[in-house]
């Protein structure tokens, strides 16, 4: 069987494409893979290093800022189209998956107009243009969230959840402590390339951290412009800290964590809630849609997390939650607890499930149209 995955920019989109991709060739050593995305994306960057094969289209987003650049999105999406259908002609893919991005609108579009069996997976609270334009015509829509169906028309969604890659599942033992033993661990961290607001933010909080120094641990990453300044302000302060520009095992990180504190990002919330982590959350307040702030406030209504907003984000406020949290296990506790209830972490094996009966719906429709009445 092949399945083709579509979309990208983020990872957000890619590694739940990924993770689906993963769960797809285990099923069969004679399954195919074909990802479709474009240059820009980070899926032109960590795709291949994975040993997945990428064809790019030429797409951009519609709704870019400014006139122009919006004219050049409206004048490429045509030609995306015919991009993806030359693509599909050639690989011959049993059944089509959106992941999100505007990447994955023209090449769902032409598996659409192919007749090819089409699914879409959105990973955030509030779907973006693109996949609300899609959910009318895909033969499945899979969402991360229970609240997100209503967006889509009736009986189209399934909420399966976001899905994980194998690496981040292994060996973990959600809700449970961190496994550092002596001391309360913080895992801090705002995307691979990190995030400026939350440095500052943990660099005002030290001072107020100084009397938790024998309680606590820190590992946090900051993205490469900050490193070393980072490291620096956990020096001053005599905390116990591990500051890296960029952390490849973060499933690791993720289980030693008594509390994290992290945006909102797809991918972050599908791996807390997974993983059952108890967590403070600061959302990236310029998200396309405020799709970060939806998220997190998800999240807290649920008891999950608590969500900090970046306004009124401050390094004395950030100590303050910390201290809470470390002062009181029981709520800590319970918010992992409400978090791993949350968390699917067989989405990538459910999502696949459904990629089967999707292409066998195909096939049986076909078969009838073959016999007839």
């Amino acid at each position: 069987m092949r399945m083709l995955i579509a979309g990208g920019g983020t990872g957000g989109h890619v590694f739940p494409g990924v993770a689906i991709a993963e769960e797809f060739l285990a099923r069969d050593p004679c399954n195919e893979v074909l990802f479709v995305g474009t240059r820009r994306g980070l899926e032109f960057q960590v795709l291949a290093r994975l040993g997945y094969q990428l064809r790019t289209i030429l797409v951009r987003p519609l709704a870019e800022m400014g006139m122009l650049r919006a004219l050049l999105g409206c004048v490429a999406l045509p030609i995306a189209v015919v991009q993806s259908l030359w693509v599909m002609i050639v690989f011959r893919p049993q059944v089509v998956v959106g992941v999100g991005g505007y990447a994955s609108g023209p090449a769902v579009a032409a598996a659409w107009l192919l007749r090819l069996p089409t699914m879409i997976v959105e990973v955030n609270f509030a779907p973006g243009l693109t996949s609300r334009i899609l959910g009318r015509f895909v033969w499945a829509v899979v969402t991360a969230f229970a609240g997100t169906a209503g967006a889509f028309p009736p009986g189209k969604s399934l909420h399966l959840g976001s899905p994980l890659r194998r690496q981040m599942l292994e060996g973990n033992e959600p809700g449970g402590p961190g496994r550092d033993g002596c001391r309360f661990t913080i895992f801090v961290f705002g995307g691979s390339q990190g995030a400026h607001a939350i440095n500052v933010a943990m660099m005002g909080a030290l001072p107020h951290l100084t009397r938790l120094r024998e309680q606590i641990r820190i590992v946090h990453q900051t993205g490469q412009r900050e490193v070393e300044l980072v490291r620096l302000a956990y020096a001053v302060q005599g905390l116990q800290a591990e500051v890296h520009a960029f952390i490849d095992d973060m499933a690791r990180h993720y289980r030693e964590a008594d509390l994290v504190v992290s945006r909102a990002g797809a991918m972050a919330v599908a791996e807390l809630t997974a993983l059952g982590k108890a967590a403070i959350l600061i959302p990236y307040p310029y998200a396309a849609g405020g799709h970060q702030v939806r998220n997190a406030m998800a999240l807290q209504e649920a008891g999950a997390a608590e969500v900090l907003l970046q306004h009124e984000l401050t390094g004395e406020a950030l100590a303050d939650r910390i201290a809470f949290y470390v002062a009181d296990s029981a709520r800590l506790r319970a918010m992992a607890e409400r978090s791993k209830e949350l968390g699917r972490p067989d989405a990538a094996r459910r999502c696949v499930d459904l990629a089967y009966d999707v292409a066998m719906r195909q096939r049986m429709e076909f078969r009838a149209h073959a016999v007839g009445p």
